[in-house]
């Protein structure tokens, strides 16, 4: 029997990389002559990275301005030319401690650091991962590090941070414009939401980061003056664009300022892996996340897993660290079975500090279940 394995990480427990392993561990343990193959997926947000170095892609290390200004650690993956430029590794929201006043204040300037050296050490394709970041500044930051000049309408430099934006009237791009002429860069994201609004960066993500009521107001504000101000320097209105809002709004400054294009986290990183070609030869794929629940449903790693798996026909088992769906979510991603490690764990914390042994034991106890049904 031939087993794909195919997960996206447990978040705060292990990587996709190591999920897939203890995954892999558990197939063997439940069918010793099985010929399995890991191909840990991830969709665009954290832990991207992780996949490509597993891929093979070269890691680069960087020292840049984190979402607050103190210096972090960050690095970038290159593989075959194009860079893999992940935000968080920047400004991600593990670098503040969430409150009122980090919400209006994290940016994304290291995020430009990161496209700028890449781009610098001849990258002629950029592939940005936007989730996880701490910042809500529509990508001004960013810009700025790449050479975009932000003004305030007295003609002073703009702030950094979202809550910065609300004085921006003057965008001068010349710099960054010739910087990227030859440079293609694709947002990789699978959220759609737009900019602004009730669904935008600022609603939706901003109370993630700390944004009261009154703080998602002023930066909902701030990233129409941005908006505005791009207009006004030429860009495309990009605010209506599904996945504008991805990342605190990075995805907008990308696509109205780099001549961005969006793109399925998922399909780009997969297909890098190998994953369809695997899947189109397997017998069985076990997939797999932290929390399996209905956002998985809306274009997350384990729905691009089943979705290709649906394409052959094959059953699809899942592991996850908890459950969350119904009946009929389940039924929609086409589960033949699935097992929650909470549920088989004395704790959360129990879960989280042992999830790659409980990977593996509640995969061979749900493949042997499978076989049993199957």
């Amino acid at each position: 029997m031939r087993v794909v394995v195919a997960p996206d990480k447990f978040k705060g427990s292990v990587t996709a990389v190591q999920a897939a392993r203890a995954i892999g561990e558990g197939v063997r343990d439940a069918l010793p002559g099985a010929e399995v193959t890991l191909c840990p997926v991830a969709d665009g947000g954290e832990g991207t990275l992780d996949v490509l170095y597993a891929a093979g892609a070269t890691r680069v290390d960087l020292r840049v301005r984190g979402p607050l200004d103190d210096e972090v650690d960050a690095h970038y993956a290159v593989l075959d030319g194009t860079a893999y430029v992940e935000s968080a590794r920047a400004c991600g929201i593990e670098y503040v401690r969430p409150s009122t006043e980090t919400a209006l204040a994290a940016h994304t300037f290291g995020v430009g650091t990161l496209i700028g050296h890449a781009v610098d050490g001849g990258a002629d394709h950029v592939v940005l991962t936007v989730g996880g970041t701490a910042s809500t500044d529509g990508g001004a930051g960013m810009i700025a590090a790449l050479g975009g000049r932000i003004r305030t309408g007295t003609g002073a430099q703009a702030g950094l941070g979202g809550g910065a934006l609300g004085a921006v009237t003057e965008v001068d791009l010349a710099a960054v414009r010739e910087r990227f002429a030859r440079v293609r860069v694709s947002v990789a994201t699978d959220v759609t939401n737009p900019l602004l609004g009730e669904r935008g960066a600022a609603a939706v993500f901003g109370p993630q980061k700390g944004a009261g009521e009154h703080e998602v107001a002023v930066l909902d504000k701030a990233l129409s003056a941005w908006a505005d101000a791009l207009v006004r320097a030429g860009c495309p209105d990009v605010r209506d664009v599904p996945g504008a809002g991805a990342g605190g709004g990075v995805a907008a400054g990308a696509l109205a300022c780099l001549g961005g294009r969006v793109a399925s986290g998922f399909d780009l990183v997969g297909k890098l892996t190998g994953v369809p070609d695997a899947i189109a030869g397997a017998d069985l794929v076990i997939t797999g996340e932290g929390s399996l629940d209905s956002q998985s449903l809306d274009g997350k790693a384990p729905a691009g897993i089943a979705a290709l798996a649906r394409e052959h026909g094959l059953p699809v088992l899942a592991v996850a660290g908890r459950v969350k769906l119904t009946p009929d979510e389940v039924n929609r991603l086409g589960l033949a079975g699935h097992r929650a490690l909470i549920e088989h764990a004395p704790s959360l914390e129990h879960a989280r500090r042992h999830a790659a042994a409980l990977l593996r034991e509640q995969t061979a106890a749900l493949v042997r279940e499978w076989r049993g049904f199957s």
